[in-house]
């Protein structure tokens, strides 16, 4: 079997919902990431076999082959965009990984893209040819049937009540998530993940979530989402702009263009639970994924995990027992943002530029009631 190595990974800054990247559609925020590479690596794009992303909420089609046409790339290169709501983007990676393995190619890009601010209003369509009532605008689709499709607060709310998660646990870790990423923009920890973008003639070199000037008092006043909830808008990630890309090549042709390290796919992992406490995902598929490869947390050098809400990470990590040190060294997406199906691609692309960690995991909650888990290592080519 052929080894899949991430070669190079960069992302964009993530925005906030109708922020600074609010005009930005989809390929545009793709397009600089592109023409990074293209710059950056001794090989052709137009030799790719395929890019894959993953898309939940952008107008459809297929983002993928529009935003590499849009990047110039040549016509020959196909395009296929992927839906596994927020791990899409962790998705996208590992099947070009797997169509490396299986020797289907040996030259991918993966990731994922979002711009919520962009996101096309969706609206139902009327039962009746003459409808009298107005029309139904709605947020987004169905991720499971009626009776086992709570809204993400309440899937939130679910897992705090079962896991026996408490408020101010759950506003400490916001806090934390903030404190720790503000450290690491200190020390220019993502100076080499983020590539810079021209805003307004202004350079955008960080994420613009982060909140400097936090506080745990204030997050403490916050009022929850749903009465007598401990779910609130300081413990979860906002809406977000954004996106993620990493080059996957076969061992092979990495040492042919003369590359010498990289980070090797091990494994992938992607598993269901009950859709009301969907946050637990991570903890089957990370269980599954560890047993499958006998590899014990320990093992672990750095885990990277998607924080959608405090109560969810909170309730994985103590069901796996991740230690803290671990966990989102340098916070998450509390603090930097949440651009759906780009952040599965944001974990990779931050575990590729930790080069001290040798043994890496990235792991997601879904929509619907999924969780995913990716392996990495670090190796030489």
């Amino acid at each position: 079997m052929n080894e899949a190595i991430i070669v190079a990974a960069k992302r964009a800054p993530i925005g906030l919902y109708g922020g600074r990247l609010h005009k930005w559609e989809p390929e545009d925020l793709l397009k600089p990431l592109f023409a990074y590479f293209n710059e950056t690596l001794p090989c052709d794009l137009n030799e790719l076999d395929d890019v894959i992303l993953g898309n939940v909420v952008g107008n459809g089609g297929n983002i993928a082959r529009k935003s590499l046409l849009e990047a110039g790339i040549d016509v020959q290169v196909p395009g296929l965009t992927i839906d596994r709501q927020c791990g899409s983007g962790l998705e996208a990676i590992q099947l070009a990984c797997r169509l490396v393995e299986s020797g289907a190619g040996d030259f991918y890009i993966a990731g994922g893209v979002e711009s919520t601010s962009r996101a096309p209003w969706k609206m139902k369509r009327p039962t009746s040819l003459y409808p009298t009532e107005p029309p139904q605008f709605y947020e987004r689709a169905p991720f499971a049937p009626s009776h086992q499709d709570p809204t993400m607060i309440e899937a939130a709310e679910n897992v705090a009540r079962q896991y026996q998660i408490s408020r101010a646990d759950q506003d400490r870790f916001a806090y934390d998530s903030h404190k720790k990423a503000i450290k690491a923009l200190a020390q220019l920890k993502f100076e080499k993940e983020i590539l810079p973008l021209k805003v307004h003639g202004e350079w955008m070199t960080q994420d613009e979530g982060v909140r400097p000037k936090i506080d745990l008092k204030r997050l403490n006043r916050l009022k929850p989402f749903l009465p007598n909830g401990t779910v609130t808008v300081g413990n979860s990630c906002l809406k977000h702009d954004g996106a993620a890309l990493v080059v996957i090549m076969s061992k092979q042709k990495a040492h042919d263009i003369g590359w010498t390290e990289g980070m090797q796919f091990k494994g992938y992992t992607i598993k269901g639970v009950d859709p009301h406490i969907l946050g637990i995902g991570p903890v089957p598929a990370v269980k599954h994924l560890l047993k499958q490869h006998q590899v014990r947390l320990s093992d672990i050098d750095a885990v990277e995990f998607n924080e959608a809400f405090s109560s969810q990470v909170l309730a994985s990590q103590r069901e796996l027992g991740i230690a803290n040190d671990k966990l989102n060294r340098h916070g998450g997406a509390i603090a930097m943002g949440h651009p759906y199906s780009a952040s599965g691609a944001i974990l990779v692309t931050r575990l590729f530029y930790m080069k001290d960690a040798y043994l890496t995991l990235a792991t997601m909650g879904i929509g619907g009631g999924m969780g995913n888990a990716a392996l990495f290592e670090r190796c030489s080519i």
